[in-house]
């Protein structure tokens, strides 16, 4: 068994050797490597051009910066293996990784497996194991800045991080792949939910380690441009997945959670922006493709419904 590895870059030929090297571990298991350039204007290409490596390198070059959702869905459109390791430039991969991932990935009903992101300025401590979504619409990195030997079991969880998760190709052909409309942020997560309504599930690695630097890209936890297309995206994730049914139930604590993030973003500078973002999400809502209502899933909302509950239970208690 082998992966595409899909990777998008932009401006980020500082972190490409380490990202190489820690891949060279294991090659045996990587088919090709496929990067999509987004626009980089630095010497990212320069760089891959320039140096061998011991699997085959496909690299994709877009004119401007397309977003991480349609660049990671071009390297999937173009990739010729049964699974797709979407992973960071900003990452280090340990040895033995993409094995483990891989031997987790067999049951029928798994999707998608994570692998453990610790921090890459402090390998002890967990970047993401995970990521959780609630009933007010937020997301939650699971175990973020806690000891990585605390999450040592697989288990499931509700959605990979795209930055270091493992996909079966096969079922993209099913729930389809990341929307290119979300350009970054969310995507996973909205992804995630889609698996979920088909009856997939979703788990974490463990033995898989990835150490992470974070927002390399970006640049920063918050800034105008991260928070106004998350908001954004978040109203479209509850457009596009639940049912009306789910809407009217989930109604109240949605609003709470959009008004409560409000406030924060307020204190912080960023209340204008993320009402902006919210504002397009509703007046943009109908670009995006809803997932078609089918009676065969209904048990697989009951399910979804269970999920947002417990992680709103669990988020209330910390």
């Amino acid at each position: 068994m082998k992966v595409s590895v899909i990777t998008p870059n932009y401006n980020g030929v500082e972190f490409l050797d380490k990202y190489f090297k820690s891949l060279d571990q294991d090659n045996e298991y990587i088919g090709e490597v496929i990067i999509i350039d987004n626009g980089s204007n630095d010497s990212s290409l320069d760089y891959i051009e320039k140096n061998s490596f011991s699997f085959p390198i496909v690299v994709i070059k877009n004119n401007e910066n397309l977003g991480f959702a349609p660049a990671v869905n071009q390297g999937i459109l173009k990739s010729k293996y049964d699974y797709i390791f979407s992973l960071n430039n900003d990452t280090e991969l340990k040895k033995g990784s993409i094995k483990s991932m891989l031997d987790l990935i067999q049951e029928d009903d798994v999707f998608s497996v994570q692998a453990k992101m610790l921090q890459a300025r402090n390998k002890q401590l967990i970047d993401d194991a995970g990521d959780e979504y609630n009933l007010l619409g937020w997301t939650k990195k699971i175990g973020e800045n806690q000891d990585s030997n605390k999450y040592s079991q697989v288990f499931e969880i509700f959605s990979s991080c795209a930055g270091a998760a493992l996909y079966k190709k096969s079922i993209f052909d099913e729930i389809g792949i990341f929307d290119d409309n979300f350009f970054a942020y969310m995507e996973d997560v909205d992804l995630a939910i889609r698996s979920q309504i088909y009856g997939y599930r979703n788990l974490l690695c463990p033995n898989a380690i990835v150490y992470h630097i974070g927002s390399a890209t970006s640049g920063s936890r918050y800034n105008e441009f991260k928070v106004k297309i998350a908001a954004r995206n978040n109203v479209w994730t509850v457009y596009k997945n639940l049912p009306i049914p789910l809407k009217i139930i989930n109604f109240i604590f949605l609003f709470l959670g959009f008004t409560i993030k409000y406030i924060f973003f307020l204190k912080k500078g960023f209340g204008s922006t993320y009402l902006e973002g919210i504002k397009e999400g509703l007046s943009t809502k109908p670009k995006v493709k809803k997932v078609n209502f089918k009676n065969s899933n209904l048990k697989n909302y009951f399910r979804l419904e269970y999920k947002l509950i417990i992680n709103t239970f669990k988020f209330l208690k910390k």
